[in-house]
């Protein structure tokens, strides 16, 4: 089935298909550990966790870079170890390290990729030339690369990606690095092909707006495993409207089996060192304050705030996303 950003699906084939994908590198080190989701055509699916989570070596297995160790993944259709030429053909990768020869000009890049990947030359020019429009390179396409910023090679790199016109676009962390305006510029950029193409994207990140603002869906990632594969929308309602963040002066794990047991809060809060969070449903802070100053703890900080993707990600790891 399809999902467009309508949220309507329809019987065309999965995009994506995952299904106990594992990866163990040389001496146990177990990166992925037996994870399934499926991503549907037109979606923008987000692999979203801190550095380590396994994100990145998951987009090396489905692109063909990285061999499995166990599971299948198709994409558009084709096994991506037993038929990893046609996945390569149906795809595009953009990863976090800079693949473009930075001796060339932006269009030698671009010219070359449309050459390596059978992009019929009397069509080639053309392409190109809207790619560059369309991604602001005009002025620069014909300088050579290393005269670039940050965000100018990250732009080519995208649009490198795009010349082969493929069904599904992988970006690995694609503003890891830049600063926040050049950023937020790739980011509307990323935006508008959401919105102008028909094309699968899988983002991985680990900074929330990103995934926030972009995906249709997110699987949160952490070490090697899916905790959670929601809409955005439907991981924050898991912690309701409103959050009571607490710092006590006493161990937020034995406040909260106390707050727990007598019935004061839900299966959701949770506790890291000396911080308590509560979703407060309904309930009021002042009676969840009250709870705590019963159980003989000191308050030394309250919050009250919505929640947000990084609340929900402590809930089901105790890690924060920046870790």
């Amino acid at each position: 089935m399809s999902v467009g950003t309508n949220g309507r699906r329809s019987a065309a084939p999965p995009a994506i298909e995952v299904v106990g994908l594992r990866k163990t590198y040389p001496g146990g080190v177990e990166a992925v550990a037996g994870i399934d989701f499926t991503v549907y055509p037109g979606e923008v699916f987000g692999l979203l966790g801190p550095n380590g989570a396994g994100k990145s070596t998951t987009i090396g297995m489905l692109t063909t870079t990285v061999a499995p160790s166990g599971g299948t993944a198709r994409v558009a259709g084709f096994d991506v170890v037993a038929d990893p030429i046609g996945a390569r053909g149906a795809s595009a990768v953009v990863f976090q390290e800079a693949v473009v020869d930075a001796s060339l000009t932006g269009r030698r890049n671009l010219e070359i990729h449309a050459r390596l990947w059978g992009v019929p030359k009397a069509s080639a020019g053309a392409t190109i030339d809207y790619i560059v429009g369309r991604f602001g390179l005009t002025e620069l396409i014909d300088r050579t690369v290393d005269t670039y910023s940050g965000g100018q090679r990250r732009r080519l790199e995208i649009a490198r990606s795009l010349v082969s016109t493929p069904q599904v676009l992988f970006l690995d962390e694609p503003t890891v690095g830049l600063d926040p305006r050049i950023r937020y510029e790739l980011l509307d950029l990323i935006g508008s092909l959401r919105a102008s193409n028909a094309m699968t994207i899988v983002l991985t990140t680990h900074y929330l707006d990103e995934a926030e603002r972009l995906c249709d869906r997110i699987a949160v990632v952490h070490a090697g495993k899916i905790v959670a594969l929601d809409t955005p929308a439907a991981l924050l309602d898991s912690l309701g409207p409103e959050i009571l963040e607490l710092r006590v002066g006493a161990d937020g794990d034995a406040l909260l089996s106390y707050l727990r047991t007598h019935g004061h809060v839900g299966a959701d809060a949770f506790a890291v060192g000396t911080t308590v969070t509560v979703p407060l449903r309904g309930s009021s802070a002042r009676g969840v304050i009250d709870r705590v100053e019963e159980f003989g703890a000191n308050v030394t900080a309250t919050t009250t705030r919505p929640p947000s993707l990084d609340d929900v990600y402590l809930r089901l790891t105790g890690t924060r996303l920046a870790a």
